[in-house]
């Protein structure tokens, strides 16, 4: 790392193993705001796609002899075959990567997507294996005895569910949020401009800039244009520990590799995964330039920087 006169004189640490633990002791246990939690555009967007399949089902519900009444509702209206697979909760598109067992046949696999499929031709054999998902998946009994009283608003507590897992996707863009919000003030406080989202094409097709980079995909998270020369950050954050932070670590060292001498690189990351993964992270603090923190952006470490 650089020692700046801003961590002596604003952060009153002296030396770089005094910056490293300032760090490790001041991450961020969390970067959710209310918005984290459910993207609920998303939510309604995806039940919106099925809102009519899923109302003529819900004519399904509390009827007699459904068995046969299932199969007349699929054979007059196809589409509604579309519409199944979220009632128990994953995607059509899922199913592809998650055989299933049918213990009867001795242990066999087999992947079902094609049950849902629209270009797929309703035929007997697709009849009788819709017949077996609609009983062992448990959704004969809910619609018999009526446990749901509409699907449309089920499945909106489904996706509700479901979005979580987008929850980890999420984190990232708050961090990237957060991170904007910093390189916005010093950029309006001093004149500079900057691209978010930027890859190579990009940032020599605004500023004639040519930046390489270590990976074609590369899109490096902003990009700071002072008018002489360029800062390039990149930005993530890590609630919980794994191998993954590691290797991200030594990514970022590559990445220097390839700016160094050329441009100026910043990594700001946050996290309580770190505490689990230091030695990653401080290999890569003493071999980068600029590897920082939220807490120590929020002290002013930019306006160091770009002084």
């Amino acid at each position: 790392m650089i020692f700046l006169d801003f961590h002596k004189t604003k952060l009153k640490l002296r030396t770089a193993d005094e910056v490293f633990d300032y760090i490790i002791s001041n991450l961020q246990k969390s970067i959710s705001d209310w918005n984290f939690f459910v993207d609920w555009q998303k939510v309604k967007d995806n039940v919106s796609k099925i809102e009519t399949e899923l109302n003529i089902l819900n004519s399904l519900l509390g009827k007699d002899h459904l068995d046969n009444k299932f199969i007349d509702l699929i054979k007059e209206y196809p589409k509604i075959r579309k519409a199944l697979p979220i009632l128990v909760a994953i995607r059509n598109s899922q199913l592809k990567e998650r055989p299933i067992l049918n213990v009867k046949d001795g242990l066999n696999l087999e992947v079902k997507n094609y049950l849902f499929d629209l270009k797929k031709e309703l035929n007997s054999k697709i009849e009788k294996e819709l017949l077996r998902f609609f009983s062992e998946s448990g959704l004969k009994d809910i619609f018999k005895d009526r446990s749901i009283k509409n699907l449309v608003d089920y499945c909106l507590g489904v996706e509700v569910g479901m979005d979580t897992n987008a929850r980890k996707n999420r984190g990232g863009h708050n961090m990237e949020d957060l991170l904007e919000e910093y390189v916005k003030n010093i950029c309006n406080k001093k004149g500079y401009k900057y691209l978010k989202e930027a890859n190579a094409i990009k940032i020599k097709k605004e500023w004639g800039f040519n930046v390489p980079v270590d990976k074609s995909s590369r899109r490096y998270d902003f990009v700071v244009n002072n008018g002489k020369e360029l800062f390039i950050f990149e930005t993530n954050f890590y609630g919980g520990g794994g191998s993954k932070l590691k290797s991200t670590a030594g990514e970022y060292r590559n990445l220097y590799d390839v700016l160094k001498g050329k441009y100026k690189f910043i990594w700001v990351t946050d996290g309580l995964g770190w505490e689990s993964a230091k030695r990653p992270l401080r290999e890569t603090f003493d071999y980068i330039d600029y590897l920082t923190s939220l807490n120590v952006l929020e002290n002013g470490y930019l306006d160091f920087i770009f002084s």
